[in-house]
């Protein structure tokens, strides 16, 4: 089979979190021939969420016959959309920031909307909620792409410290090792 021929499929699963979820759904798409390229899998909450991509010869309702009785069997809500793959083609971060403050509506949007507008290409994105309920603190790490430099962006986090209230630390990431 030519590269053009394969087919790429991004498989997406949500559901509660349970152990071996990730055992069953790759054991799955093993048996069925399926092949993976980069994938996403993380607890959210009591919450498990999958995004994979998957490489499969067959057609997207074969992809649903391999799944649908696995991610039924879990619990697990199930989603496929056909994708071209673009699988090394992708820019390295070449910065990360972190982000600490007080939980509240709109840090994501305009700690995000600030470093957008100073250049971040944001690759990648986690976030999480810790203290308690009564003082809750929102954590957020991003790793990206500076494509305006690394001092507009230190810019931009002094405007989102001052106006949010934050704590916030950026760092260079080197990608060549050795």
């Amino acid at each position: 089979m030519t590269k053009d021929k394969i087919n790429w499929y991004m498989l997406t699963l949500v559901g509660r979190d349970r152990p071996g979820i990730v055992a069953h759904v790759t054991s799955a798409l093993y048996e069925g021939g399926c092949n993976l390229g980069e994938t996403s899998m993380m607890r959210l909450g009591g919450n498990f969420t999958i995004m994979m991509m998957v490489q499969c010869d067959n057609s997207k309702t074969t992809l649903h016959e391999v799944m649908d009785g696995v991610a039924e069997s879990l619990g697990l809500k199930l989603h496929v959309d056909p994708i071209k793959a673009k699988l090394h083609e992708h820019r390295q971060p070449d910065v990360r920031i972190s982000v600490y403050g007080a939980d509240r509506a709109g840090i994501v949007a305009r700690v995000t909307e600030t470093l957008a507008e100073a250049g971040l290409d944001i690759l990648e994105l986690e976030s999480d909620v810790a203290g308690t309920e009564a003082a809750p603190i929102y954590i957020m790490n991003m790793e990206g792409h500076a494509a305006e430099g690394f001092e507009a962006l230190e810019s931009a986090l002094d405007i989102v410290r001052r106006e949010q209230g934050i704590e916030a630390s950026i760092s260079r990431i080197e990608t060549m090792v050795g």
